[in-house]
C-alpha cells in the first residue's frame, strides 16, 4: 500500500515539474529578442503575431462604398486568418488560401 501511495506521489510530482517547465518555455518564446507582438496560442503552440485588425481594416475600406459593411466582413476575416492585405483593393492572394477561400452563405467572397 505504501508503495502505491509513494509512486502515485512521484508520477504526480513529475507531471507538476513537467508542467511549470513547460510554462517557462511558453514566457521565452514569447520574449524572443525581447519583441512582445509574437504570442503562443492554444495546445498547438504555434507562434502567432499580433496585428491591429481595427485600424489595418479602416484603412483597407477607407475607399469601399459601403464602409461599415466593409469594416465588419474585413475584421471577421481579419480575426481568423491574423492578416489584411495591403492597399484599399485587390492584393487579396497575399494572405494566403485562409483569406482568399472564405465565402459567404451566398457563396460569394467575404473578404474584402
Amino acid at each position: 500500500m505504501a508503495i502505491r501511495v509513494f509512486l502515485a506521489l512521484g508520477v504526480l510530482l513529475l507531471c507538476l515539474a513537467e508542467v511549470s517547465s513547460d510554462h517557462k518555455e511558453e514566457q521565452d518564446i514569447a520574449n524572443v529578442d525581447g519583441v512582445d507582438s509574437l504570442v503562443v496560442r492554444g495546445g498547438n503552440r504555434r507562434l502567432m503575431q499580433e496585428i491591429d485588425c481595427g485600424g489595418l481594416c479602416k484603412q483597407r475600406c477607407s475607399l469601399h462604398s459601403r464602409p461599415n459593411r466593409c469594416n465588419r466582413a474585413c475584421g471577421t476575416c481579419c480575426w481568423r486568418c491574423k492578416c489584411v492585405p495591403p492597399g484599399t483593393s485587390g492584393n487579396r492572394e497575399l494572405c494566403g488560401t485562409c483569406y482568399t477561400g472564405m465565402i459567404t452563405h451566398g457563396n460569394v467572397t467575404k473578404c474584402p
